[in-house]
């Protein structure tokens, strides 16, 4: 009886101990998107509190702003207004951004997120790593916490290491403003999407057929009346040169770069509708609102073309501070080749002459490209493969992968089809280093995906086409290849179902993807 009586007792405490420890807060059963290259779990806790403190260990503004990004993403969820101090010493409470540059694995982007019982310690070697680091540890909190509204309950972070970093170096998204207008307020909500998914590029195509949308100083017709309408005859609309400064900075403070897209030779029906000089019979073209492609061309042989475009670059490239400029170059059916390929090879001296690198779509490759020309593969692997025959990086959209105006299936209520249909898990199931024989990891520079707009004229429409595609492109840009894998990203993007939710994006549900899964993995 008494032995009985003991193993009785020794099974109610091993149930305990097991129901103690399968409660325990578990780092690596986090729906962590992108997925970290290493976590290491430590099963405790660490509780944000009224009284907890956020320390920087130097005043660099970039490491200041990311500081206050924290304190005030977590001050809305908890009612905590979290100061931000510089550090004297290294403390042991709260949570500390510190710099170590001798990590050289972490790179530019990269970072290390140490959260013990008492301490979280951000480190990375570069203030957008530890940007990044706020971004994971965003994950780790509750999905309701997006929602910016009072959360009751304890505040826990799961403790544990994660070591991060990025595999290829650009990744974005490229928004179509041209065939709809989107407003300040709307492309800065799809700046904070991209940042929240470690994207940090985006490529706003500012020009096309049916409307011009960056003012132009020197050049103010563009925007007075190839801005006046868009796909459908709506209003249209552009920004000031003002309102594009303050995307870039808005996007900057997040750690993304703004890439300006002026589409040339084609695609220009807006400019060649504005000025009757820039077309070969001096006349100007109607505006227009269809979506056909491919009918219209500056003129090739006027030398008021090539100071239209310089004149266009320099006011661009004085607000925009990163490294690229995108010259289109795309679906140029009404330029004859011969006369497409001098023009290709001119405009990228002009744009050298600028101080910035020239990025086109694919068809550029046709053109002898100069170092530091970037060809984004869209359409055609051939031409992609041209361009790295000339010592040229490749950015890779593929339309069949990585477009996200393309249809989900035949129901979709948004979006075209002409490249088939892009389902959640077709969206993810790729990878940039086998997707073209003969283009290898070296080759690429990263991954982008475009959102053409001919099809949506809201922020609700865009959403619904761009999410959530865009997380899985995020995770194929920043996650190593092993780690990915389409059962397992499902059950994670089942999790951001609820996320997207809180942050008021109306995302497409698919079918493929188990919504009610919740935000634990179990």
């Amino acid at each position: 009886m008494k032995k009985v009586a003991i193993n009785f007792l020794a099974l109610m405490t091993l149930g305990v101990i097991s129901c103690t420890q399968s409660n325990r807060p578990d780092l690596t059963g986090q729906n962590l998107i992108p997925q970290p290259v290493e976590i290491t779990a430590t099963n405790q806790s660490f509780a944000i509190q009224e009284n907890t403190k956020i320390f920087v260990q130097n005043e660099l503004p970039e490491i200041q702003g990311v500081a206050k990004f924290l304190s005030d993403f977590l001050q809305p969820a908890t009612g905590f207004a979290l100061p931000v101090e510089l550090a004297s010493a290294e403390p042991t409470e709260g949570i500390l951004f510190s710099i170590n540059e001798a990590d050289s694995q972490l790179g530019e982007e990269g970072y290390e997120l140490n959260i013990s019982e008492n301490m979280v310690k951000i480190t990375a070697a570069k203030p957008a790593g530890l940007f990044y680091a706020v971004q994971t540890l965003r994950q780790l909190l509750p999905a309701s916490f997006e929602s910016k509204t009072k959360q009751d309950g304890k505040y826990l972070l799961a403790t544990g290491v994660i070591r991060d970093y990025p595999q290829y170096a650009f990744r974005g998204m490229m928004l179509d403003v041209a065939r709809h207008f989107f407003t300040v307020d709307e492309v800065k909500k799809v700046i904070d999407m991209l940042a929240a998914y470690k994207l940090n590029v985006l490529h706003l195509h500012l020009s096309d057929d049916q409307g011009w949308r960056i003012e132009i100083k020197s050049w103010p017709n563009l925007t007075a009346h190839g801005g006046s309408t868009e796909v459908g005859g709506g209003e249209g609309g552009f920004y000031t040169q003002e309102q594009y400064s303050d995307i870039v900075r808005y996007a900057a403070e997040r750690f993304i770069i703004v890439i300006p897209e002026i589409d040339m030779p084609g695609h220009t029906n807006a400019a060649l509708a504005s000025y009757a000089e820039l077309n070969c019979d001096g006349k100007a073209t109607e505006l227009y609102t269809g979506i056909k492609v491919g009918f219209s061309s500056l003129c090739i042989k006027k030398e008021i073309t090539y100071q239209f475009i310089n004149d266009v670059v320099s006011e661009l490239v004085a607000l925009t501070p990163g490294p690229y400029f995108h010259i289109g170059g795309d679906e140029s059916h009404a330029t004859p080749i011969e006369e497409y390929i001098p023009f290709i090879n001119r405009v990228q001296e002009i744009v050298k002459a600028h101080g910035k690198k020239v990025i086109g779509w694919d068809e550029i490759a046709h053109a002898n490209l100069i170092e530091n020309t970037f060809v984004q593969y869209w359409a055609k692997a051939d031409n992609a493969k041209k361009g790295v025959e000339q010592g040229a990086q490749v950015i890779l959209s593929p339309a069949s992968k990585a477009y996200l105006d393309m249809q989900y299936d035949s129901t979709s209520t948004y979006g075209l089809h002409w490249a088939g249909y892009v389902e959640v898990d077709s969206a993810y199931v790729w990878s940039p280093e086998t997707l073209v024989p003969g283009i290898s990891r070296e080759n690429i520079l990263g991954v982008e995906s475009p959102l053409w707009s001919e099809t949506v004229s809201n922020i609700d429409e865009m959403e619904y086409l761009v999410f959530p595609r865009l997380l899985g492109h995020a995770e194929i840009g920043w996650s190593p290849v092993e780690k990915r894998n389409w059962e397992d990203y499902k059950l994670r993007l089942a999790a951001h179902g609820k996320r997207m939710e809180a942050q008021g994006v109306d995302f497409y549900r698919s079918a493929t993807v188990p919504w009610s899964g919740t935000e634990e993995k179990k």
